[in-house]
């Protein structure tokens, strides 16, 4: 959302990051599908790439599975990459996404995702 629904912000991610970081957390993952690393296409802007890169090196973002099968990306549910590791790692989910097809899959997830769930917001450069 740092990017105003224009471009896909990767500094928002930094900044939220950093927000957690600086009050002691210091097991934090990230998730980004790894098509954004590819060059960007005029209508799916992606801006401050290099922040994606530099924070994959220090073992912060993840990124999940994608594939080219005749020239349409195919991407995997990464939603559940996210809800899944935060339940087994008993995290947060740190989102705008309300998993609700998650929240019927597991028992043990809809709870977990009711309790456990954090939503956000940026003003500005303000996590």
């Amino acid at each position: 959302s740092h990017g105003n629904k224009e471009v896909f912000s990767c500094r928002g991610i930094l900044l939220a990051v950093q927000w957690f970081w600086d009050r002691g957390h210091k097991d934090i993952t990230v998730f980004v599908p790894s098509w954004r690393k590819e060059q960007p296409r005029p209508d799916v802007l992606i801006t401050d790439q290099h922040i994606l890169r530099e924070l994959e090196k220090k073992k912060i973002l993840v990124f999940t599975p994608s594939r080219r099968v005749g020239g349409k990306r195919v991407v995997c549910y990464d939603d559940r990459f996210i809800v899944k590791l935060a339940h087994e790692s008993d995290g947060v989910v740190v989102s705008n996404d309300t998993y609700r097809d998650l929240q019927s899959e597991r028992p043990e997830w809809k709870k977990f995702i009711e309790e456990r769930l954090l939503m956000y917001s940026f003003v500005n450069d303000k996590y």
